[in-house]
């Protein structure tokens, strides 16, 4: 979905609800470019039993207050979850929800993704078709 954010601009209400959340620091960073090799590197200096990474300069572990400098993300408070009653919908009961909200009815068939996830393609190509 990056690529379809990345030129357009969110509604205001939108842009309101991440900031009032927090996670509005996530759309100024954008997608974050992988560096394949020093994911395999770290996977090889983790160590499970420890949870920590084993490199050459020392033990060293990931914590939440690495991720909120990092990221900009708040760690204190509330967490953001789903509420407990979307947890457990159904793929057809997703794609009921699709169709009440963006008038979007896409063929079951292409639509889901096992028993609870939706493919997002489809959902692209409508906002697309919305929102040229």
């Amino acid at each position: 979905m990056w690529g379809f954010l990345k030129d357009r601009a969110l509604h205001p209400r939108i842009v309101r609800r991440l900031q009032d959340t927090g996670f509005y620091k996530i759309m100024e960073i954008g997608r974050l470019q992988l560096h394949w090799l020093l994911i395999t590197a770290l996977i090889e200096w983790w160590r499970s039993e420890t949870h920590t990474f084993h490199l050459p300069i020392g033990e060293a572990t990931i914590m939440l207050q690495d991720v909120e400098v990092m990221y900009g993300l708040p760690v204190d408070g509330h967490p953001v979850a789903l509420p407990h009653a979307m947890r457990e919908q159904t793929g057809l009961q997703y794609l009921d929800m699709l169709q009440r909200l963006t008038s979007l009815q896409p063929p079951k068939e292409t639509a889901l993704v096992g028993a609870s996830r939706l493919q997002l393609m489809t959902v692209r190509h409508h906002l697309e078709a919305l929102h040229p």
